[in-house]
């Protein structure tokens, strides 16, 4: 049997999900909804959330009453929605008994989990150098896009902040907003001397639906919060581990 899943959002994303899944023989899209829609939909085996902050409250005490592993990609939102809120005690709905997978991912790009690790290393390697090294964060997005910075370039910053023990305030982090650019992220190294420049920039959104399609498949089946660099555990980190033959 298929798995069945459901889509919040009806944007660009969503639709590239949706058209992805259509070309699977182990998903099903159950139903795509945006936010427009005025019924609840039915329960699936996962739906993913790629609609817009202000929704995910919603989406998530939905999940939590129907059962439903849900995969959130919307950015802006408020992570403390992860614990047994408001939302969920105005309809009596305890998340402690109702236990459901939870994965949440600024970003489905698997080659961005993979920056996100050369990052840390960067960031490392500033920490440790006697020269002072500057670091910082740049992307650049199409115009539509409303939350600056993106959830990906939050999500780089943090991994320098981290790496070099900064405020992540104290890290330099630009945003533009130019034509029709799916996504570019840059993360920069600079000092008197030298200077690295690690780019990741999507050509399409197909790299981003079917990730949230491996996000889906991952997810099901799980207990408990889990992250998009969860699941890139399991793939990446195999990569870094010498192995002898």
């Amino acid at each position: 049997m298929p798995l069945q899943i459901g889509i919040f959002g009806r944007g660009r994303l969503g639709s590239a999900i949706a058209a992805a899944a259509d070309r699977t023989d182990d998903l099903e899209v159950a139903w795509l909804v945006g936010h427009e829609a005025t019924e609840r939909p039915s329960p699936v085996d996962v739906a993913l959330d790629v609609s817009h902050a202000d929704g995910v409250d919603d989406h998530l005490t939905w999940a939590r009453a129907t059962g439903t592993d849900l995969v959130i990609g919307a950015t802006g939102w408020d992570p403390t929605l992860l614990t047994v809120g408001r939302r969920d005690q105005e309809v009596g709905t305890d998340a402690h008994h109702q236990s459901i997978g939870i994965l949440t991912a600024p970003n489905f790009s698997l080659t961005v989990a993979l920056l996100r690790r050369l990052t840390i290393t960067l960031g490392r390697y500033a920490a440790a150098s006697p020269e002072h090294l500057d670091v910082a964060v740049s992307e650049v997005h199409h115009t539509r896009k409303v939350d600056a910075p993106s959830g990906t370039a939050v999500l780089l910053r943090d991994a320098l902040a981290e790496a070099t023990a900064r405020p992540a305030h104290g890290i330099q982090t630009t945003s533009l907003r130019l034509g029709e650019v799916v996504g570019r992220h840059d993360v920069h190294l600079t000092g008197a001397s030298e200077s690295i420049t690690l780019t990741h920039e999507a050509h399409t959104r197909d790299v981003f639906a079917l990730g949230a399609l491996t996000a889906a498949r991952w997810i099901h089946g799980r207990r408990g919060t889990f992250t998009f660099d969860d699941l890139a555990d399991d793939v990446i980190d195999p990569l870094f581990s010498s192995t002898t033959t």
